[in-house]
């Protein structure tokens, strides 16, 4: 296999600050989509209260288990649950 000579990469001030410029227009463009997230979040929050959908006061992430079938709580290890009821 041939080798060749390293490549030589140079950092110019106008590369810097163009990559500053960029990194804010992101960080301002998350900043608003997570004010538009909190806003949503509250107004369907709102529109859910006054519907009445969800009066139990679940979480979304319980409301997800529960429609999955998905139980978080752990099987007790003890030895009928680990063996499950073996006759001799």
């Amino acid at each position: 296999m041939l080798r060749r000579k390293p490549t030589r990469l140079e950092l110019k001030l106008d590369d810097t600050e163009e990559f500053e410029s960029v990194k804010k227009e992101l960080e301002s463009r998350k900043k608003q989509r997570d004010d538009v997230d909190v806003v949503g979040v509250a107004t369907s929050s709102d529109m859910v209260a006054a519907s009445g959908v969800s009066g139990d006061g679940k979480t979304r992430e319980q409301m997800i288990n529960e429609r999955i079938g998905y139980k978080p709580h752990p099987k007790p290890n003890t030895l009928p649950s680990l063996f499950g009821n073996l006759q001799f």
